[in-house]
């Protein structure tokens, strides 16, 4: 394994390296961030499972229903604006 020399100075050296490098005042907002990333990817994992048993038996009545019902796309004309630079 790749970390199998391990032992508890080198991880203290690590953290010691992390807080010179982020700031101990960035690192409770990092750990923050990385924990309601964490919780955001279960919750999408869950409903991805969820939505893979009954996806399989609902995908061609969505399909069909999604087709009829999808507003057209409209494309705007081009933006036209004064060029400050030519003086007439």
């Amino acid at each position: 394994m790749m970390f199998a020399g391990l032992t508890g100075i080198h991880l203290l050296i690590i953290l010691g390296i992390v807080i010179l490098l982020f700031g101990a005042t960035k690192l409770p907002a990092l750990a923050k961030g990385l924990g309601q990333s964490i919780n955001i990817f279960k919750k999408e994992m869950g409903q991805d499972d969820k939505q893979g048993d009954q996806g399989v038996q609902n995908s061609a009545a969505q399909d069909s229903t999604t087709q009829n019902t999808a507003a057209p796309v409209v494309n705007p004309g081009p933006s036209v604006q004064p060029n400050a630079d030519s003086k007439q």
